[in-house]
C-alpha cells in the first residue's frame, strides 16, 4: 500500500495541511489563552470553541453536496491555498487588534471551516486510493500521522514562542508561519490528477445552485443511506459520544494549564499533555489493523470505549501533571483506535456517491458534539479546571456508550454483511 504513488500523495497533502493547523491553532490558542497579560475562564474557553467549530455545522452540509460533484483534488488544491492566504491576514488581525478582536474571529472562522472541509475531502478520497481490504491499515496510517503532523506542528509553535515571545506579534509571525505550510501543502495536492479522487459521478450533475437549494432533501438521503448501513449509522451516533465526553476532558484540561488552572504548569505543560495524546494515537495505529483481525473492528469499538472509562475513572482524578500525561497517552489510544473503527466502517459501508455527504456529516455531527462539550463545561466546571466528580461523570459516559454499542452489535452482527478487515499481506 505504502508503494501506491497516489496514496503517498493524499498521505503527503494531509500531513502538509495538519502541520499547518498544529501551527495554527498553536498561534491562536497561545494568543487566546495564554498570554500571561489575560485571564480565561471556563465560561470563555466554552465561547471560544462554539465560536470556532459551531459555524461548522452551517458549512458542513454544503460542503458535502461540493465534494460529492466537484473535483476532490481540486477542492484540496484550492482550499489549502485559501487557508495559506487567509492565514496571512490572520496573522496581520492578531498582530494588530489581537486574538479575540472581531476581525481575527471571522477570519479564525473560515480557516477552521475549510479545515474541516479538508478533512471530509481527504477521507471521502481515501477508499479510491486503496484497496477495500486495505482500508483498516489505510485509516490507522493516515489519520495517526495527520496527528503526529498536528502535533509536530504545535511543538514547533511552542518553540517559535520561546524564540519570538508570548505576545500577540509573536503568535503572529507562527500564524504566518502556517500560511507557508499551507501554501506547500497545496502545491502538493496539485501533483495528483484532477479525477483521481473522484467522485464517481453516475450522471452529470444539474446547476449548482439547484443542488444547494436540494441540500435538506440531500441530507435526507444522506441519512437513509446511513440508516440502511446499520455499522456505519452505529459508528457514527458512538463517535458522536465520544467526542463530547472527549471535549469535556479537553476544556477541563485547558482549564488546569492556564495562569488561573489547578496545576499552573502554562502552555509548555498542556503541550506535554497532548504530545503524550499523539504518542497514544500512534500506538493505537500499530495495534489496531492486528486486533481487528482478531476481535473485529466493532468490537475492538466497544473495548477502548471500556478503557476509556477506567481510564477516566482513575487517572484523572490524582490531579498531577504526571497522571495527565499518562492519561492523555491511554485516552489517545482510545480515541484514536476508535476513530480508526468508525473511519473504516464509514468507508466501507457507504457508496462513493454518498461519501462526501456522509463525512461532511460525519463532522459536523462530531464538531457539534464538542462544541455542545464545551457549552456543558462552561456550566459545571470551575475556571481552575478541577472536578472529580465531571471526570467520573466522563468515566460512567464511556462505559455506559461501550457496553451498550457492545450489546448491539453481539445482536445484529449475524445480520449483517462482513466486517472490513486488515488485508493480512
Amino acid at each position: 500500500m505504502a508503494g501506491v504513488p497516489d496514496f503517498r500523495r493524499l498521505l503527503s497533502v494531509r500531513l502538509g495541511g495538519q502541520a499547518g493547523d498544529g501551527l495554527f491553532q498553536g498561534a491562536l490558542f497561545g494568543a487566546a489563552f495564554f498570554n500571561p497579560e489575560k485571564a480565561t475562564s471556563a465560561a470563555a474557553a466554552a465561547a471560544a470553541f462554539a465560536t470556532v467549530l459551531l459555524p461548522y455545522s452551517v458549512v458542513g452540509p454544503f460542503a458535502g453536496v461540493l465534494l460529492d460533484r466537484w473535483s476532490r483534488q481540486r477542492v484540496l488544491l484550492v482550499s489549502n491555498a485559501l487557508r495559506g492566504v487567509l492565514c496571512l491576514g490572520f496573522a496581520l488581525s492578531l498582530w494588530r487588534t489581537g486574538a479575540i478582536s472581531a476581525p481575527s474571529v471571522a477570519v479564525a472562522l473560515v480557516i477552521v471551516s475549510l479545515n474541516r472541509f479538508v478533512l471530509s475531502g481527504l477521507s471521502a478520497s481515501l477508499p479510491l486510493v486503496v484497496e477495500a481490504r486495505d482500508l483498516v491499515t489505510a485509516n490507522a496510517l493516515t489519520t495517526t500521522a495527520g496527528q503526529a503532523a498536528t502535533a509536530v506542528g504545535g511543538v514547533t509553535s511552542l518553540a517559535l514562542r520561546k524564540v519570538w515571545g508570548d505576545t500577540d506579534s509573536g503568535a503572529a509571525r507562527t500564524a504566518a508561519a502556517a500560511a507557508a505550510v499551507y501554501a506547500l501543502t497545496a502545491l502538493l495536492a496539485s501533483r495528483i490528477a484532477r479525477r483521481r479522487l473522484g467522485p464517481a459521478l453516475r450522471h452529470e450533475p444539474g446547476p449548482l445552485m439547484a443542488a444547494v437549494v436540494e441540500v435538506a432533501r440531500g441530507l435526507a438521503d444522506g441519512a437513509r443511506h446511513l440508516r440502511e448501513r446499520p455499522p456505519a449509522f452505529r459508528g457514527l451516533l458512538t463517535i458522536a459520544v465520544q467526542r463530547f465526553l472527549t471535549g469535556l476532558m479537553f476544556v477541563g484540561t485547558l482549564l488546569l494549564y492556564t495562569h488561573n488552572g489547578y496545576l499552573h504548569r502554562g502552555f509548555t505543560g498542556l503541550g506535554e499533555v497532548l504530545t503524550a495524546t499523539v504518542v497514544g494515537g500512534v500506538l493505537a495505529a500499530v495495534v489496531t489493523p492486528g486486533v481487528t483481525r482478531r476481535l473485529g473492528t466493532q468490537r475492538w469499538l466497544a473495548v477502548v470505549l471500556l478503557a476509556a472509562s477506567a481510564v477516566s475513572a482513575t487517572l484523572g482524578p490524582v490531579y498531577t501533571h504526571a497522571s495527565m500525561v499518562a492519561a492523555g497517552l491511554l485516552l489517545g489510544i482510545c480515541s484514536q483506535a476508535g476513530k480508526i473503527c468508525v473511519d473504516t466502517l464509514t468507508q466501507e459501508s457507504v457508496d462513493d456517491a454518498f461519501r462526501g455527504r456522509v463525512f461532511s456529516v460525519y463532522d459536523t455531527l462530531v464538531n457539534v458534539s464538542f462544541a455542545g462539550a464545551a457549552g456543558v463545561a462552561a456550566a459545571v466546571l470551575p475556571d481552575d479546571g478541577h472536578s472529580v466528580g465531571v471526570l467520573l461523570a466522563v468515566a460512567a459516559g464511556y462505559a455506559v456508550t461501550g457496553a451498550l454499542y457492545g450489546w448491539v452489535v453481539r445482536r445484529r452482527m449475524p445480520f449483517e454483511p462482513p466486517e472490513p478487515v486488515v488485508s493480512s499481506r
